[in-house]
């Protein structure tokens, strides 16, 4: 009864307009209030407790150091290098525009930050050369998904936290799925432009890809520092984060100098906005993972599928298609939140890899990143480009098959996500299932 009242309370609140963080705060405690047994102190303790782990620091400075390689230079650097190394190719400016979505991807950890970054250069730049302006929206609003697939992922940091997985295992992880994607765009884009014959540009001599490089490098100094620092042992992610952050400053400020002392303010509380936004919703879906928790909806979901004798390959079908109707009401962070305390007992004791499970919610939550009503990218591509949401999502559309396809993929080929940690770290042993 208690799961019913719920989740229905939850989908009014949300076809009502509210949004999504109040949604699930407010069905929670009324669900608790009629049903529950906690009292209110409880409550308040519980969004206290699950606020203030250690993993979840990780976010405020991954979007503090987004927010400044945005604004400091470190992605117009990335385009250039990017437009030097494939912009002679057919189709060489989208092409570069995927290439340097990954560049930043590895640097920010936001999906929106790296449509931002990105787009707003590279669309007017395509369209300035003859690209239709669909086609440029539609490119970079796919691509610009990358962002939560390449590590440092925000979405990996959550999803972690929540399943009490190594986040240096997840990063990991997320390196040769990233890879992969970002070339199946690349091709795809450039099987396109050779049948509808879109431009290229000259090529870049070996003096201007060695200046770009070089005047790129600090970019990816960052990348090395973050990755080499967690894998090194120098730092946990978390540390890394907050590394991340004060280096991104220093080469914005004092190397770059595209931003002033007295532009950091406006930089703080960018930031500071976004991160109160996340952390609200994490706040509140945390709370949202209680009840289910306390209810044992995991406990008595995990026993009807295993008594139905649904094959782990049914499951995760089941699984993506959840996700994908999800995708287009939430917004990713809340989608981890809430619905992996549901999956992964199951997934665990259906003997599935955790770290493959968790690769497989993010290309899921990138599908959800280009799906209206609530697909961010398609309103950071509206707001860049001045076109209506309809004109992006039909540039978009094309593009987003792929990565429908590439779910695909990696949903039923987990050694893509798993070949790395496991090679460099050993394998994992099974997971003991733990209460959320």
């Amino acid at each position: 009864m208690t799961s019913v009242f719920l989740f229905t309370i939850l989908f009014v609140f949300l076809f009502m307009g509210m949004p999504i963080s109040i949604s699930l705060g407010l069905s929670s405690i009324l669900s608790i209030l009629f049903f529950g047994r906690d009292s209110i102190a409880s409550m308040a303790l519980k969004i206290f407790e699950t606020s203030e782990h250690f993993t979840l620091l990780a976010i405020p400075f991954f979007i503090l150091g987004g927010v400044l390689m945005s604004t400091g230079g470190v992605a117009k650097r990335l385009i250039r290098f990017s437009i030097a190394c494939v912009g002679h190719m057919r189709g060489g400016l989208a092409i570069a525009s995927i290439l340097a979505c990954t560049f930043f991807a590895a640097v920010s950890g936001s999906s929106p930050a790296t449509v931002v970054a990105v787009g707003s250069i590279m669309i007017a730049a395509m369209t300035k050369a003859g690209y239709p302006l669909r086609f440029a929206s539609g490119v970079i609003c796919n691509a610009g998904t990358l962002g939560i697939l390449i590590p440092p992922s925000i979405v990996m940091v959550v999803y972690c936290a929540v399943t009490e997985q190594s986040v240096g295992r997840m990063f990991l992880a997320g390196i040769v799925p990233g890879l992969l994607l970002a070339f199946i765009l690349m091709v795809s884009v450039y099987i396109y432009a050779r049948i509808v014959d879109l431009p290229a540009l000259k090529r870049a001599t070996f003096k201007e890809l060695v200046v770009s490089a070089k005047d790129a490098i600090w970019g990816f100094i960052l990348l090395f520092i973050i990755m080499g620092g967690i894998y090194g042992g120098v730092f946990t992610p978390t540390e890394a984060a907050a590394v991340a952050a004060f280096y991104a400053m220093l080469v914005s400020v004092f190397i770059y100098k595209d931003i002033t002392i007295k532009d950091l303010p406006k930089v703080f509380i960018d930031a500071s906005k976004s991160t109160t936004m996340l952390m609200f919703i994490v706040a509140n879906a945390m709370l949202f993972a209680h009840v289910l928790t306390t209810e044992r909806i995991p406990q008595l979901m995990a026993e009807q599928i295993l008594n139905a004798g649904l094959s782990p390959l049914m499951f995760l079908l089941l699984v993506n298609i959840i996700l994908i109707i999800a995708g287009d009401f939430m917004e990713p962070t809340a989608i981890i939140l809430i619905l992996t305390p549901v999956f992964f007992p199951i997934a665990m004791k259906l003997g599935i890899d955790p770290i493959h499970l968790g690769i497989m919610l993010v290309v899921n939550m990138e599908i959800g990143m280009v799906t209206p009503p609530v697909g961010l990218n398609l309103f950071v591509t509206s707001a860049i480009t001045g076109q209506t949401l309809v004109q992006v999502l039909r540039g978009a559309l094309p593009w987003m098959t792929i990565l429908v396809v590439y779910l695909g993929i990696i949903t039923y080929f987990p050694k893509i996500s798993t070949v790395l940690p496991d090679y460099l770290m050993g394998k994992q042993a099974p997971v003991v299932l733990k209460k959320f």
